[in-house]
């Protein structure tokens, strides 16, 4: 049996996402900024995707800007946005548990003389609005944080957040990446606070290369991309019809029955919450109840390197991650562990399991097996 537990980390392409962008590549593949028939026949793939997305947020199409995923929508929203309001301030608020594609822009912005707050979080994760209240001044000019952590799953008080920061000062832009929160819940941005929005494809079962960024309307964004003026000028470039087709796609039939999708997910991690809990030297990593993620959970594992375990268990065809797949190829700790305080003799012996709607109760089951077969054995190589 081969169970893949890896689904924070991507997904894979839902059938009907595949058939809409073979469709786009091989029949209507012209660019949509052409004026003839084929233009037209892409320009209506871009057209049905930015219809669905406003359907979902309740938002204007004008609103949604079609990026190559998290990354750019995260680097627009935070680049983009503090160049375009840097003369009203010189400070910027961010938490302590960002994605790199969060991090690293902020971290260039702070090069070039920007004063950063790093909002600490407690042992599960959670941001306190105490010390968001208490970093606010008149020079803060924006705010990001992520909606759920994509290594332990917990699922940040954004509309309180939004509130006390639109409270203190209505121009102070607030963004939010909800790259592991799209699909998973409801998110009206307007309704919430939200300013901007990032989301991938590739997390909600769409295509890699594709994901958009929400920008409310009235906010002032610079492009960061120049050229032919495509998306009104937001990021030039000819738009990625396939991409874009089945990233609409993928959105549509992932929030089709989503309570009951949901459901099954906390399910899912609830009966490997409950294995592991009697597996001895294993501890979870934030919370478990139903105020975290449905689809994450981290697990250490004392005494056993997290690389070993996980080729262990894919030797035995299942699969997941030592962490962020953006950052577990490279070396260095989780900044996350370390910031909710995961003693450091566990902080290389971590586990992240992700699920998908698709995943069954057998293959956690299986799993659940696995690790049982395989953590005595390698605990026993260890002390030998």
């Amino acid at each position: 049996m081969e169970v893949y537990l890896d689904n924070s980390a991507t997904t894979r392409c839902l059938k009907e996402v595949v058939d809409v962008m073979v469709k786009a590549m091989e029949l209507d593949y012209g660019n949509p900024s052409s004026m003839h028939m084929y233009g037209v026949k892409a320009e209506r793939y871009i057209k049905e995707a930015k219809e669905t997305f406003v359907k979902l947020l309740k938002c204007q199409e004008k609103e949604i800007i079609f990026t190559s995923g998290g990354t750019e929508s995260n680097n627009m929203a935070i680049l983009g946005a503090v160049m375009a309001n840097k003369r009203d301030g010189n400070h910027i608020i961010v938490s302590s548990v960002e994605h790199s594609s969060v991090k690293q822009p902020i971290r260039f912005l702070e090069e070039q003389g920007f004063r950063i707050s790093y909002l600490p979080v407690d042992k599960n994760g959670l941001i306190s609005l105490d010390d968001l209240k208490n970093e606010l001044c008149d020079d803060t000019i924006f705010v990001s944080t992520m909606y759920v952590n994509n290594e332990i799953g917990t699922v940040e008080p954004i509309e309180a957040m939004a509130q006390m920061i639109h409270n203190y000062n209505p121009d102070i832009i607030f963004h939010v990446d909800a790259i592991q929160a799209f699909g998973k819940y409801k998110i009206y941005p307007k309704k919430m606070g939200i300013d901007l929005l990032s989301v991938s494809g590739h997390k909600i079962h769409g295509p890699k290369g594709s994901g958009f960024l929400y920008i409310r309307d009235k906010v002032k964004v610079k492009p960061l991309i120049l050229g032919g003026g495509q998306q009104k000028g937001m990021r030039s470039g000819t738009e990625n019809v396939p991409g874009i087709a089945g990233l609409g796609v993928a959105a549509k039939l992932v929030y089709a029955n989503l309570d009951e999708k949901i459901d099954h997910l906390y399910n899912l991690k609830e009966k490997l919450v409950e294995a592991i809990k009697i597996i001895p030297c294993a501890t979870i990593n934030g919370k478990t109840d139903r105020d975290f993620a449905p689809h994450i959970l981290s697990v250490s594992f004392e005494g056993i390197r997290s690389e070993v375990l996980l080729h262990a268990l894919e030797d035995k065809g299942v699969y997941v991650s030592s962490g962020s797949a953006c950052a577990s190829n490279k070396p260095g700790l989780s900044s996350t562990l370390v910031a909710i305080g995961v003693d450091k003799m566990l902080l290389d012996s971590t586990i992240r399991f992700s699920f998908c709607f698709d995943t069954t109760l057998e293959e956690i089951d299986y799993c659940i097996l696995v690790l049982n077969e395989l953590l005595p054995m390698l605990r026993k190589f260890r002390r030998s």
